[in-house]
Order: C-alpha cells, then structure tokens, then sequence
C-alpha cells in the first residue's frame, strides 16, 4: 500500500533565480550542497534538466561504510518556476520557485517514505535544502 504522506520543506535564499535555478541544478554544484550532514557527500551527479530527462547523484558516508544513489525522471520543468519528477520507487517530487526581489523562496514537496520516521525525512531533507542555502549564498 502506498503512503499518501507528503512533507512540505522550505528556505529563502538570498540570491536572484537565474542564481537559485543554476546552482540547483548544475551537477558541478549539486556536488558540494546536496547532503543532510557533515559526515556525508555527493561525489557524483549527473542532471538531464527536460521533461522525461533523468538525474543521479550518488550520496556517501565521507568514511566508506555506506552509499546510495537518489535518481528519478523529470516530469514537469518550468524554468525558473517549478521542476516535478518522479523518484525510481514511484515517490513524487515537487519543487516551486518563487522570486522576492534578490530573494528566491524554494519550496520542495514530497511523497514520504514508509521505511523512516515522518520527522526524519522532514528534518534530513531540510538539512540538504539547509546546505543548498548556505552554499548558494556563500558563492
């Protein structure tokens, strides 16, 4: 049976869109912000970024013991504005893009898992758009 949970995560970076949408989606940046914690990274991604396009990235424990590869297929892509797909097990993903003047507010809705606890997910997904924040603005 499916869950039929969705969790809401959200930020407001301090960058224009055109900034928000590239390093959102540039492998050579999804590298160094998509992770929930320290002691993890993404070595990898690629990004198909068109409707039935795919993406991969590949998210590791720094020390070895454990990876996984996160990867789905592209079912709505509105340039600055919103990205839906479609993650490998069938759980959906939507992502809005709002611009407020040199701010950009993202908003990422998803299916929840059945595996983890809700607040689990909230919080680890919300550490990773945490990170996008951070390095968005750093750069």
């Amino acid at each position: 049976m499916k869950n039929s949970t969705t969790i809401t995560v959200e930020t407001t970076v301090n960058a224009p869109i055109e900034k928000v949408w590239e390093f959102w989606n540039n492998p050579d940046h999804m590298t160094k912000w998509s992770f929930a914690s320290p002691d993890w990274h993404t070595p990898y991604a690629e990004n198909d970024l068109k409707v039935g396009g795919t993406f991969k990235s590949t998210m590791a424990a720094k020390d070895g013991s454990m990876s996984f590869d996160f990867a789905g297929t592209y079912t709505i892509v509105d340039q600055h504005k919103k990205i839906e797909y479609t993650i490998e097990d069938g759980r959906k993903v939507s992502i809005i893009f709002e611009p407020l003047n040199e701010q950009t507010r993202v908003i990422e809705t998803f299916d929840a898992e059945s595996t983890h606890p809700i607040e689990m997910q909230r919080s680890g997904w919300q550490a990773i758009l945490d990170n996008f924040k951070k390095y968005t603005e750093e750069l």
